[in-house]
């Protein structure tokens, strides 16, 4: 028993550490997502506390998987386990009923689940879970009361300092397709996939093919086997969400933008009314001087006309503004204002309008005369 209790604390030790570190390193993923729970809700003036919420649960949810993989205090922390996984696993089941929101951020961005998936994943979690909380007297630290305490308290604050400073700045591990490195103009089209699913006659045996890979010219093969149903994959269907730029006319600029085979600078502000106005004025002169190096200079919104107009005139920015989906725009860069140095369609550098730098050093660094 004590190997078995010992396997079901790592288990679910090592799932809540993979879930609470993705989420505490992209705490803005996991805002977002808070946000979105909130309005299915009709919350909406719950929405200011979700950064708090945010940090909170992924500072409880990591602290909980050091207490499970270090046997730290777990006769009370268990407590604290049972009744988170009962709320998300009842939050879950109603998402995978009436589909809520589209995606739980459970693994934030790192990795993708439906919500049945997530649902089905929160029931075996379950099933170690009551275990442990019914153990949970049975494991002994090998520390001292005190030093559980100590230990995992020490814990919380370093793990709140490091989520506070990726949501202030942007996170340390970029898991989503438009990080430093990537390509982000990639147009192959990978290959649509046809299975179909032949039945003996005879022994009611099914198999599957990939079609064309399959005897459909045997006549003696197609006398015993009859067709009964086909089924599609596309892996192109969920390669990410797609940028398209327009202009207020609604023609599209995207290729102008991506495929820009010189230095590109995109400043983006998802909601022009919640930008960080003073990060506007840091990029102002760095704007200036891109231009008249020759580079390109726009920003990307998700606020209408009118609004880009009145903010346009009242904080003096003279770059372009094209609008795109505000879903796509808070997947390039955690940040409102954030800016993103392009060239020929791969990513150079990402910064938090906390971060922005001068022109002269984004040059010194990133652009080669």
């Amino acid at each position: 028993m004590k190997i078995l209790r010992t396997i079901f604390r790592i288990l679910v030790g090592l799932v809540f550490a993979y879930s609470g570190f993705v989420k505490g390193i992209d705490p803005l993923g996991t805002v977002y997502r808070m946000d979105d729970y909130f309005l299915a809700f009709n919350l909406p003036w719950f929405m200011p506390l979700s950064p708090y919420l945010t940090i909170f649960l992924v500072v409880v949810e990591f602290s909980l998987a050091i207490s499970l993989l270090f046997n730290l205090w777990i006769r009370k922390t268990a407590w604290v386990l049972l009744l988170m996984m009962m709320f998300f696993t009842i939050l879950t089941f109603f998402d995978a009923v009436y589909n809520l929101v589209p995606d739980c951020g459970c693994f934030g961005d790192a990795l993708k689940i439906t919500n049945v998936q997530t649902f089905t994943k929160n029931v075996i979690l379950m099933g170690f879970v009551v275990p442990i909380f019914i153990w949970r007297k049975k494991f002994r630290s090998l520390l001292p009361a005190w030093g559980d305490v100590a230990l995992l308290l020490t814990i919380a604050i370093a793990f709140s300092g490091l989520s506070v400073y990726c949501y202030r700045h942007l996170p340390l591990i970029d898991f989503m397709a438009w990080k430093v490195g990537n390509r982000i103009n990639k147009t192959e089209t990978l290959p649509v996939i046809f299975y179909v699913t032949y039945k003996n006659k005879l022994t009611g045996e099914e198999k599957e093919y990939i079609s064309p890979n399959y005897p459909w010219n045997d006549s003696i093969w197609l006398a015993n086997w009859i067709f009964t149903s086909q089924r599609v994959v596309d892996p192109n269907k969920n390669q990410g969400l797609v940028l398209r730029a327009e202009d207020q006319l609604g023609n599209d600029f995207t290729p102008s933008i991506i495929d820009n085979p010189d230095y590109q600078f995109i400043l983006v502000a998802y909601d022009l009314r919640e930008t960080d106005k003073e990060g506007f004025r840091k990029i102002l002169p760095l704007y200036k001087k891109a231009i008249m190096d020759g580079y390109s200079f726009i920003c990307l919104t998700s606020s209408p006309p009118t609004e880009i107009k009145k903010f346009r005139i009242s904080n003096g920015t003279a770059f372009d503004y094209y609008t795109a989906d505000d879903v796509v725009l808070k997947t390039m860069v955690r940040s409102n204002p954030g800016l993103i140095l392009l060239k020929d369609g791969v990513v150079l550098a990402k910064w938090s309008f906390r971060d922005f730098q001068s022109y002269d050093e984004v040059r010194q660094q990133y652009i080669i005369k």
